[in-house]
């Protein structure tokens, strides 16, 4: 080993209890000197998951083609190219790994050229042990608290409509399958492609997939492709490297970059442009992405699950989404239920929609009534669970349901769906039934007088919707 490397005593054991966490990152040391080399793994291989090491740039460049490396440790001082103009070099290329640089010359301006290239720290030769952990604990420290801000950001930018549920929330006959099928899919690393109308609940069922497999420690990054403009929509996921295009004055990780070791979801897939659609389907093939500008690609290791509320059978059939990319996705498919097949599940989700959204309104949370919930049970809510969030929001506001607004929406909605032959004759007696008896305030033998049916024929069709 080198002279001039020297160690602490008990560094071993404050430093892994100080930064948790390690054994999922991955780190390459890229020095010349085998005592070097040699110290700094035996240092970090317990700690990591995977060190790696390279006595060249050349060789560190084929690692890091090869696969994704939380950190570089890279020595100033190598043959052919120093360390600061290789980082410039990778920097330029779109590789956005944290860097920590050592050299054994106390030089102000080498300091300056590495920060400037984009180090995140600089340290002298000889070190001690716990100098190198210390700067490579506040490196993952601040990788993680910067992607944890982005995607609060995004999260508090897009305000998603289901924020602050913990998973799909009742436990309807249509809903089951569904539990079921969320907790086998979390523990495989599979492309997942939900489908179902719009509100349904498919980015809830996406987060629970994440949060229940073993990616949960990183981070679910969700972007709307049909919310990005068709000509930013590539930089937006793989990145770009500085000078790529008009206005870009600087690098820009994409957010595969955030996503990794995590989920990204990609809502709405169906909107992706189809020059889009085939460099996703490289990246998801290959595990690599290419920001814009760059030349090379980067190892990802990120797991897509993507949704759509089109038919994307028929998508493909009339040439608007590629096959290949469709099949792709499409390893597992999983099918949200609209709410009008899970009416039973309202007063659990309308009951959890009162204590978020009374927090957030800062009004008292009020019980829903019966006749409230009648009145709910008897529409067939085309905008889904997203429609009755925005309901509960509005009946809190307002401090009651608007009957007259409420019954004319339930009404124009059964008979234009009558209208166009889209729902059969039971479906539109149940609607009849489900609208007296919410105006009879859930009373089933007022309800039962006014249809002119028997109490016991009434509670026989509540009993068969779930009602």
């Amino acid at each position: 080993m080198s002279a001039a490397i020297t160690t602490a005593s008990n560094a071993d054991e404050s430093f892994t209890e100080a930064f948790g966490g390690w054994q999922h990152r991955s780190i390459l040391i890229v020095d010349d000197e085998p005592g070097m080399r040699s110290f700094l793994k035996r240092t970090l291989a317990s700690r990591c998951s995977r060190v790696e090491t390279a006595e060249s740039v050349e060789d560190a460049a084929v690692l890091l083609g090869q696969q994704h490396f939380d950190l570089i440790i890279l020595d100033n001082s190598l043959p052919g190219k120093s360390g600061v103009d290789w980082l410039h070099e990778i920097r330029a290329r779109g590789l956005y790994n944290d860097v920590v640089l050592i050299t054994a010359f106390a030089d102000l301006d080498i300091a300056i050229r590495a920060l400037r290239a984009g180090a995140a720290d600089f340290l002298l030769k000889p070190f001690r042990v716990n100098q190198i952990l210390s700067a490579i604990g506040r490196c993952f420290d601040r990788a993680h608290l910067r992607r944890e801000n982005f995607v609060l950001r995004r999260e508090l930018d897009q305000h998603a409509d289901l924020a602050g549920a913990d998973g799909l929330i009742g436990q309807s006959a249509a809903l089951q399958p569904i539990h079921d099928a969320i907790e086998r899919l979390a523990s495989v690393p599979s492309t997942v492609l939900i489908t179902g109308e719009s509100g349904t609940g498919k980015e809830v069922a996406a987060r629970a997939m994440h949060f229940l497999s073993n990616r949960s420690r990183n981070h679910f990054v969700p972007i709307n492709c049909g919310a990005v403009p068709p000509d930013i929509i590539e930089s937006e996921l793989f990145g770009h490297v500085k000078g790529a295009f008009s206005g870009a004055a600087s690098s820009r990780e994409g957010l595969f970059f955030y996503a990794q070791g995590g989920t990204l979801f990609l809502d709405e897939v169906g909107e992706l442009p189809m020059a889009m659609q085939v460099k996703l389907l490289r990246a998801l093939e290959e595990k690599k992405i290419r920001p814009v500008g760059a030349d090379r690609e980067i190892p990802v290791d990120v797991r897509v699950i993507a949704a759509t509320n089109r038919n994307v059978e028929l998508e493909v059939a009339e040439g608007r989404f590629r096959e290949d990319l469709y099949y792709r996705l499409n390893v597992v498919q999983l099918q949200m239920p609209p709410l009008r097949d899970r009416l039973e599940d309202i007063p659990a989700l309308a009951a959890s929609f009162v204590r978020q959204l009374a927090q957030q309104l800062g009004v008292p949370p009020r019980p829903l009534d019966d006749k409230v919930l009648a009145s709910m049970a008897a529409y067939s809510w085309p905008g889904n669970v997203r429609e009755l969030r925005n309901l509960v929001e509005r009946w809190l506001i307002l401090g009651n349901l608007p009957d007259a607004v409420f019954g004319n929406r339930m009404a124009i909605n059964v008979a234009d769906r009558a209208a166009d032959g889209e729902v059969s004759l039971e479906a539109i007696e149940k609607q009849h039934i489900l609208k007296i008896l919410a105006e009879s305030g859930g009373n089933k033998t007022e309800a039962s007088r006014r249809l002119g049916v028997s109490r016991k024929t009434l509670e026989r069709k509540c009993a068969e919707w779930g009602v």
